[in-house]
């Protein structure tokens, strides 16, 4: 079947007649959905959608975790030309009410009691008429979901697939709001042939078998997610829905996935989870022999073999395998998105036998613009452009982009969507390079390079996933912007520095007492000095500022996709950062 909407993605599921296009977990068993059964509840939410006068250009939103009422809400709305809103189940009320009356919404499909008192909080400041409740109780204000698939037909609907059929690639088919690391979030405006002719070649070199399985646990609302699991969907890929990324582990285990795309925030966690077990006697030795094989073996994990010598075979058994298996054991393609995978992570993974392909890409763009692929992949670059992509480098060093996947503007917004093109190409926004096979590398976003008091451009990012590859570090951001010299706020991993202290004998009572100790901050400070080493002079970090918490997306350091909020950061510890400034002495400061 030709791809040309993502209704066709849907029929092509539902074609296939499979036992089982989703799997989710409830009462402690997996409950398996087939492709007569999507295509029965998705009909039946659409005949529900129609019986309350929505239609063809009307906004429906979606604010719920990863379930499978998710897909089933998003096909329902797409079947009919009904333009979907993502939400972020992370946002709070005081933010869901601005994308509600911003994207014009008219129902609201939530996914908890949780979610609904969000939107109960806001709803008479909305255009919200009616809301949908997708977990199995029952609430006066909200329908219920299984209502409305209560009756859903037992064959298929000719008229339902008529207006499905009749929807076009330039039909609008969702409102995706931008996560916000600055400013207001701007909705991005996707067409059905936007997506569609994206996921026409970012995955098409990973193959698929009626074997393969996907976890959908990245949240929906990010296109990255989203784009994935209407791959899977459309390849015949099984997807396990977990809605909590606190669960992931035990998914990981019970589902045991062939294809694993993640932020690159999961793949650290792993890292430092190995890091730590690893710290000391016996398991450090094994450990470090171990890395010195991989190591040595690195150039044959990446081109796709397993090495067979005697000293890799050892290693595998010692080490590599574990880690393996705590993925499920039984992944062959990993692949990392939504935010940029620090070089350091991406080799230390190829010298444990796990080769990571890196992708590229933005919301505006559907997402992807680049990836790696089994087939051709660079350490340290985000591969090779898709063949139906253009991309150029402006001057400055920006990535410009053209084609099929590009979105139509911002909506509402005529000259934020006029500004973010040159001459009809897209502005990423992103330093980029590109080598002579065609390899593109992303440097860091160009509103985030720092410039100093000097005139000198320092990129912060690759500076802050290299601290993050110290199992002692969870966040680093780097300050400096027209000031005299660069510096750096450090998030500590208290887990891991709490182990380091109670063998170090520092006694503590608080995170913000252990960081205040000389001992901590001389082991900080020896951070940021062997960073240092490998700089230039004006790139050198001259002082640290380690801060008490533990960043996340719920205290706003984080954006949904696990990304920096470098604005919200830097103001947050505004004082403390004035502070560091006035201070005359290198060091690490609290």
């Amino acid at each position: 079947m030709k791809l040309e909407t993502l209704n066709d993605i849907f029929f092509n599921s539902v074609a296939r007649n499979l036992p089982r296009v989703m799997t989710f977990k409830q009462g402690g068993q997996w409950i398996n959905i087939s492709s007569q059964e999507l295509y029965r509840q998705v009909a039946g939410v659409a005949r529900s959608l129609q019986a309350w006068g929505l239609g063809k250009g009307d906004h429906v939103a979606i604010l719920s975790e990863n379930r499978p009422e998710w897909p089933i809400a998003d096909f329902a709305c797409l079947l009919l030309g009904i333009v979907d809103v993502p939400i972020y189940a992370t946002l709070p009320a005081d933010q869901i009410v601005y994308l509600l009356n911003n994207s014009e919404a008219r129902a609201i499909f939530v996914s908890t009691k949780e979610q609904l008192q969000k939107v109960l909080q806001i709803r008479a400041q909305t255009r919200i008429e009616k809301i949908v409740l997708m977990e199995d109780s029952e609430h006066s204000e909200a329908i219920p979901f299984r209502s409305l698939i209560a009756n859903a037909p037992p064959e298929r609907d000719p008229a339902l697939d008529a207006i499905g059929e009749a929807i076009k690639p330039d039909d609008l088919a969702t409102i995706i709001y931008t996560s916000g690391t600055t400013g207001t979030p701007k909705g991005a405006m996707l067409t059905h042939g936007n997506i569609a002719s994206n996921i026409s070649f970012s995955l098409r070199d990973f193959g698929s078998n009626p074997c393969d399985l996907s976890i959908s646990y990245l949240p929906l609302s990010h296109i990255t997610a989203r784009h994935l699991d209407y791959y899977c969907l459309y390849s015949g890929v099984t997807l396990a829905y977990c809605p909590h990324l606190e669960d992931l582990p035990q998914t990981l285990m019970e589902t045991r996935p062939t294809i694993l795309v993640s932020v690159p925030r999961v793949y650290e966690k792993v890292y430092n989870k190995v890091m730590q077990e690893t710290r000391s006697g016996i398991k450090r030795s094994i450990y470090e022999w171990a890395i010195r094989v991989g190591r040595a073996h690195r150039d044959e994990i990446l081109a796709g073999r397993i090495p067979s010598s005697w000293e890799w075979k050892v290693a595998n058994v010692l080490l590599f395998s574990k880690i393996y298996k705590g993925f499920g054991g039984q992944t062959r393609a990993f692949i990392s998105g939504g935010a940029p995978l620090g070089i350091d992570l991406a080799t230390w993974f190829a010298d444990m036998g796990i080769v990571i392909l890196q992708g590229y890409g933005l919301t505006e763009t559907s997402p992807v613009i680049a990836i790696n692929t089994p087939q051709a992949n660079r350490l340290g670059t985000v591969g090779k452009r898709l063949p139906n992509v253009e991309i150029k480098i402006a001057e400055d060093g920006e990535l410009l982009v053209r084609g099929p996947n590009v979105f139509h503007g911002y909506w509402k917004l005529p000259e934020e969507s006029q500004n973010a093109f040159v001459d009809g190409w897209f502005k990423t926004g992103d330093i980029a390079a590109l080598d002579s096979d065609g390899f593109l590398s992303i440097t860091d976003r160009k509103k985030d390079l720092i410039k100093t008091s000097g005139g000198k451009f320092i990129a912060p990012q690759p500076l802050e996933n290299q601290l993050k590859s110290n199992p002692l570090v969870s966040q680093a951001a780097i300050i400096g912007d027209r000031r005299k010299f660069p510096a750096v706020i450090i998030a500590p991993q208290f887990p891991v520095l709490e182990d380091w202290a109670r063998e170090n004998n520092v006694s503590f009572s608080s995170h913000a007492q252990l960081i205040t100790n000389p001992k901590v901050q001389e082991l900080y400070q020896g951070i940021i000095e062997g960073l240092n080493a490998k700089l230039a002079q004006f790139e050198k970090l001259k002082k640290v500022l380690l801060v008490p918490d533990e960043f996340s997306i719920a205290t706003g350091e984080l954006t949904p996709s696990m990304k920096l909020k470098r604005r919200f950061v830097e103001q947050k510890y505004k004082a403390q950062i004035d502070d560091l400034y006035t201070k005359s002495d290198a060091g690490v400061t609290v």
